[in-house]
Formats: structure tokens, sequence, C-alpha cells
């Protein structure tokens, strides 16, 4: 039986039990919330930390799933409090929810810091908002249980499945080859996300969620429970319940995210065929828990893991509801328990091993076995060269295969809007060989790093049916999108990386089985251009951009604030 704490060793004593007029204040103003004083002195309370809006469909239904935290929390013998923190809907907010991913970190950090709690339960899913909360939760190091806001239910049209994000990037390119017209996309409009949840693809959602419970800070199987299922609301209670016994056991975040969790967690995000934008967000994450973990980590593992999900957009059939009644996450790990280190604590188990014990496959297609792998090797392959001297990365088992190598010329664009008015400008010569570059659209460039990596296909070439090209960006794109595309090329081009210099007409070599990235422009010819190159101006004169883009770090650094990415100590405040 777990011990339970002492009142007086509780951190929200500090507020609540000691002497003088503060704790005074304290507890009249917790009258004053209508709390008796036997519902929470004494008791360890719980921050719910909840990303709910009426504009965030990926969350919309967390105002419910509180409710079943809180009831887990009760249950316990804890005392939850609910918090409304920053919402981060990948489809409305622009430019980028990317920018303001670090805030949300900033504000559960302080949030955590600043008020009488002892545990957290952190509430989100959709994209930026896994790593933001986690970040935030790591660079605090209080007790704490993620839960995931689970995938919608697929898509359905005319007799076919959907799968969010990857479904509208196919059928917007159909509209645009005149296949489909507008009564068909009207339809598509109704079927294509049918709940709550956010994308039930093996997105940037699904892909971090998943790597939320390799870490071990979930409830096992939470991150594939589908939104509106009705063990969503059963894992919400569970998470309630054992933030509470993680208090009392001192159980915290620190002692979960270490440097094996952060490994499997990569592992994880390889096997599954998951979205390029872990690599950065992992690396975030695992510096504020105070891990190294670099791009040659991520190139290293993805050689010994191979791809067992069958899921779109890496795969070629199901979706997140299949993954998740085939065996879900703890069946996937029991195919690679050689791959993973098993004696690490989770918030649920003393060790991974004992958390894995007895899960299972249900489906051999959809979690393939190890003889019958989707691909041979990790989802993601990180390049060299002159191109990118930092690093790139590219998802080569979203890509054509005869695009893995290959040489072009270059067609370059300065900025995303350009590239959206000119694309389909015949003057511009795009052939199927070129290579589409753009740039301007990095961490600062962006601003924000937006999804503008899957550069679209001009529309002769479409409606000569061609469907995937090489494309080459500083640029971020979305896990539900496909095609061999290469990103996060570092230094961007508006700090003056290489990509800042290259010209249309260059070529470019692409070398996925090499690991390389390559402009055939000699060091001479580069220096030249170095020399008349000149930096754009500054963005944001204030506010929070300014902030942004004097702090932010490049992609293969994990785009934090170099403030809040830095090794130091943040005392708890003086509560009497």
């Amino acid at each position: 039986m777990v011990p339970v704490k002492r009142p007086e060793q509780l951190r929200s004593h500090q507020w609540y039990g000691a002497g003088g007029l503060r704790s005074f204040s304290h507890r009249a103003r917790t009258r004053q919330l209508g709390y008796l004083p036997e519902e929470h002195l004494g008791k360890p309370v719980i921050a719910v930390l909840n990303t709910w809006s009426d504009i965030n469909p990926c969350h919309v239904h967390l105002r419910d799933r509180a409710q079943a935290v809180k009831r887990g929390v009760w249950q316990a013998g804890g005392f939850p409090l609910e918090f409304p923190v920053s919402t981060l809907s990948e489809t409305f907010q622009k430019p980028t929810p990317m920018l303001y991913r670090n805030l949300l970190a900033m504000e559960t950090e302080e949030l955590l810091r600043s008020y009488p709690v002892d545990g957290a339960v952190l509430m989100g899913g959709c994209d930026k908002s896994t790593p933001a909360l986690l970040m935030g939760a790591a660079s605090v190091g209080l007790p704490a249980v993620f839960v995931p806001a689970g995938p919608m239910l697929p898509g359905h049209w005319r007799g076919e499945v959907l799968g969010s994000g990857t479904d509208m990037w196919k059928y917007w390119d159909d509209k645009r080859a005149g296949l489909i017209g507008d009564c068909e996309m009207t339809e598509l409009e109704s079927g294509l996300a049918r709940s709550p949840g956010h994308c039930m693809t093996m997105g940037t959602a699904s892909t971090l969620t998943a790597a939320a419970e390799a870490l071990g800070v979930t409830v096992p199987g939470a991150s594939s429970i589908p939104a509106v299922d009705s063990g969503h609301d059963r894992m919400a209670a569970k998470a309630g319940l054992t933030v509470v016994d993680l208090v009392h056991r001192d159980r915290k975040l620190s002692g979960i995210l270490t440097r094996e969790a952060f490994e499997d967690a990569v592992t994880t995000v390889l096997g599954l065929g998951g979205s390029t934008n872990a690599v950065i967000h992992l690396i975030a994450m695992a510096g504020r828990a105070g891990v190294r973990l670099t791009l040659d980590d991520f190139d290293r593992i993805a050689r010994t893991v191979p791809v067992l999900a069958n899921v779109r957009p890496g795969g070629q059939r199901y979706l997140m509801e299949d993954f998740h009644f085939a065996g879900g996450l703890p069946g996937f790990l029991s195919r690679i328990t050689d791959l993973l280190h098993l004696d690490r604590p989770t918030v649920c188990h003393g060790t991974l091993r004992e958390q894995l014990a007895g899960a299972r496959v249900h489906d051999d297609d959809v979690i393939r076995p190890r003889d019958n792998p989707v691909a041979g090797e990790g989802g993601v392959a990180v390049l060299r060269g002159n191109l990118c001297p930092d690093g790139a990365v590219i998802k080569h088992i979203a890509a054509e295969p005869r695009l893995l190598e290959h040489t072009g010329p270059a067609v370059v664009f300065d900025d995303y809007r350009t590239m959206q008015r000119t694309i389909d400008d015949p003057a511009l010569g795009i052939t199927a060989d070129s290579v589409l570059v753009l740039r301007g659209a990095g961490p600062k460039g962006g601003p924000g790093m937006p999804e503008y990596g899957m550069l679209p296909i001009p529309d002769h070439l479409l409606k000569q049916g061609v469907r995937d090209m090489v494309r080459i960006s500083d640029a971020r794109m979305s896990g539900t999108s496909y095609g061999t595309c290469v990103l996060h090329v570092a230094p961007e081009s508006h700090v003056g990386g290489p990509l800042a210099l290259v010209r249309t007409g260059d070529l470019i070599t692409l070398d996925v089985r090499a690991r390389s990235l390559r402009l055939h422009v000699d060091d001479d010819e580069l220096a030249r251009r170095r020399a008349e190159w000149t930096p754009p101006p500054v963005r944001y004169e204030r506010g929070y951009g300014a902030l942004y883009s004097e702090q932010i770090t490049q992609a293969d650094t994990g785009c934090d604030f170099g403030f809040l990415a830095r090794t130091g100590t943040v005392p708890d405040p003086y509560a009497g």
C-alpha cells in the first residue's frame, strides 16, 4: 500500500497550511470558491490543464473529459482544479501554431510553478499541444500524467474510408487535375472529419501522442483510443487516479523522462512511420528534461527499427481506430521489445516491461510482424550535405521510390505567397524532373516554420498524371501528407543558410540511401553569392513575435527558445 503523504509534506501546504495572514487569505478565498475545508485541506492539489476551445475541433470534447479526470482525482483522495490554457488549433491558428508552441510551454511551466499545485494532468493532443504541455511540465518537474485527445472517427465518402489530412491533399490534387468537381468537394467537406478528435491518420498528432505513451507519461494504451469512445472517458478517469498516486509516491516527471525513455520514443516514432515533425518536438522535449537528443540519434535508430504500422500515410490502408483495435501501442511495442529499454519506469508501472506484460497484436496486417514489415527501416531519414550542413529530414516511406535518388534543376521560390501565385505559370518551365525549392519558411523566416513543405505540383503536371516531385524547403510538412519532400533544412535561408544561395537552374541531387542532399555549385561561386546576400528585414518590431524572433533556435536543435532551453534553476515561489 502506498503511504499517504502527510499534509505538511505537500507542496500546496505552503499556501494552505502555514500560519499567518497569507494562509488565512488563501483558505478564505477557497471558501469563496464554494469549497469546504474537508474537501481540499491536506489533500494533493491537482491542476487539470485543459486546452479545450470552441474553435479547436481536435479538443472540443476535452471540456467533458476534464470531468472524468476530476472524478478520478476525487476518487483517489485528491483535490482537482481545472485551468484553461492556450489552445493550439492546427486548422485555424495562423501563420502556424508552431509559432505559439513555446508560448503554451511557458504558460504551462509558469502556471504549475506559481499556483498551489502538487501534480498535474495535461490534456492535449493536436499537433503542438502535446510537446508544449510536456515541455512546460518537464521544466517544473512535478508529478504529471498526459491525457491524449484521441483520434477522430474515420471519414466516409461514396463508399470510401477517408483519412483526414491525407485524403484532403489527395482529392484537392484531383480537383486541380480536373478529375472531380465542386459537387464532390462539397460532399467531402462533410465526410472528411466526422467527430471530435485529432487526425486519425499517423499524422503529427497521432505520432506525438504515441511518443508520449512510449515515454511512459500516459495510461497504457491511451494514445490510440478514439476520442468519442467510452474507453476515452475511462482513460481520463484513470489518469486522475494515477496522478494522485504519483504525488504520494513522489514520482516526478524528471524520473520518467530519462535518456532511455526518449530513445524509446524515437524508436516508436520511426517504427510507426510517424511524422517528421516529431524530430523537432522530441529534440525540444528532451532538452527540457536535460537530455541531449540529436538528428544523429534519429538516423542511428532509424537503421535498426522496421516500420510495422500499416497506417496511412506511410502505410497503405488503415487508420488509427484500426490500429487501436489491433492492439494499439502496447501491441506495437510488444513486437519490438528487443529494441526498447524495458527496465525504466512509467507513470503506471515500475517498469515498461511490466506495462507490456500481456500486450498482444490482434491483426497482423495492421501491426505487421517483424518478418513482414511495411518498410525495412525507420520511416524518417536524416540528410546531410552542402545544402543542409546542419541536417534535413525526409519521410522516405511516403515518397515515390523512383525519386529517392534523383538529380534535377532547381526552380526556386523566395516565399510561400509567391509560390502560390506562380506555381502554375507555364513560363517557369517546370517539368516532372524539376526540384521545387521553397525558402523563407523556416523558424524565423516563416515565421514559425509553417507546414508549407508539401509544395503543390503544378496543374499541368497533375493533368499529365504526375503525383510526386522532389521538393526542398526549410519549412515543415503536415504529418498527414506524403511525397518526396525534404524538410527542416538547417540552417534556414532567413539566417543565411545555403538554401538562401540556390538559384533557379542549379542542379540538386537527393540520394536517400546515401543520406545526402547536394547542391552542384562550386565553393567559389557559393562564396561569391554569399557576399552578395543581404539579410531580410525584421518581421516583428514588438510583442511576442519579437521575443520569438530573438530567441528561437534552428530546427536541428528543436526550435525552442534559447532562454528556456538553457540549464539553470528556477526557485519555487515563496507563498507565505
